[in-house]
């Protein structure tokens, strides 16, 4: 018999899920494509696990992810909690500068139904404004996502990489009960300030990446570990001497890992558990054994001084964590 993994409520929001997520990405081509894996039987392992944020967005693929997750739970939708962002516009290949944004609030209306068609679902429970567009005030936006709650489409708002000033701005016209962004052992810029604004707004924190894109799990040591098309292999922290000198800082993970009959992705995920009961990482795979892996992290208690050598990690990532840099913590314009 499984044991469900404890659960944890995002903020004040009341939203309450699996104290680990699943990141959907991997079922897009992003990560190489998922051919010869079945994405049901990863999902619904997940759900057996507890793992019930599942978390997707309609870029991926475009429109893959959604679809395959949909299908995944349509037997079992009382038992999850689906969390889809909108906003990405991709007209091409995965690249940095071929992304735009769109967060008016015509476009918000239009991408809900779209994301609830191919789900198949009646109601989103966390819909994610994907990225704030720079050229449109937050509070347009929100104010247009807050219209799909009281219409009965959406539960739950969130952002993703916003900036403290947005989520503030944000708060003011509805609740936000979760900011996703990067935060690892290698990534850890939100503190201080956004972290700061989310605890005292009683915003919830979801990391994605929280192995480091798989870094921290100590299996990728050369690019070639990656598939041909695997958007990684344009981040700065896999490029040649960055990867070396990061997968050097993952041995130090690993010393602690081997302590606690871990491996080090279990280490990264307790860490960023341990940062505070209302964080719930999103760690993505498409692999059964990697899930249940992920999983047993909720189970590891780091010690006082673990967490202190985990901590001295900080900063010493070589690489930036985007390959560009304005993508991440946005701000809007302001109201006119």
């Amino acid at each position: 018999m499984t044991i469900p993994i404890p659960t944890r409520t995002l903020g004040r929001s009341g939203l309450t899920t699996g104290s680990i997520g699943l990141g959907c990405m991997s079922f897009s081509p992003a990560y190489g494509g998922f051919e010869g894996f079945d994405p049901s039987v990863t999902i619904n392992r997940a759900v057996d696990l507890g793992v019930t944020l599942l978390d997707t967005a309609d870029v991926y693929g475009p429109h893959v992810s959604e679809r395959v997750v949909g299908e995944a739970i349509a037997a079992r939708r009382d038992e999850v909690t689906i969390a889809t962002k909108f906003g990405i516009l991709r007209a091409g290949p995965v690249e940095p500068g071929q992304r735009q944004v769109d967060g008016r609030p015509e476009y918000v209306r239009s991408s809900v139904e779209g994301s609830l068609q191919r789900l198949g679902v009646d109601v989103i429970d966390l819909y994610y404004l994907h990225r704030p567009d720079p050229d449109v005030p937050i509070e347009e936006t929100v104010g247009a996502m807050a219209e799909l709650v009281a219409a009965g489409k959406v539960r739950f708002l969130g952002l993703s990489e916003a900036s403290a000033d947005t989520i503030r701005r944000a708060v003011s016209v509805h609740p936000i009960a979760a900011l996703q962004t990067e935060y690892s052992l290698f990534s850890r810029d939100i503190e201080g300030e956004i972290l700061d604004t989310c605890r005292e707004l009683g915003v919830g924190l979801v990391p994605y990446s929280p192995l480091g894109r798989g870094m921290l799990t100590g299996t990728i040591t050369s690019a070639d570990d990656l598939p041909a098309v695997d958007f990684r292999r344009t981040n700065p922290r896999f490029a040649g001497g960055a990867l070396d000198a990061n997968s050097s800082l993952v041995g130090e993970v690993r010393v602690i890992a081997n302590a606690h009959g871990a491996t080090p992705g279990q280490i990264a995920l307790a860490w960023v558990l341990a940062q505070g009961d209302d964080v719930v990482p999103i760690p993505g795979t498409k692999r059964v054994t990697y899930l249940e892996e992920n999983a047993a992290a909720a189970d590891i208690a780091l010690t006082a001084d673990d967490l202190t050598r985990l901590g001295e990690l900080s900063g010493r990532a070589t690489g930036l964590r985007s390959a560009d840099p304005g993508w991440i913590n946005r701000t809007t314009r302001a109201v006119n």
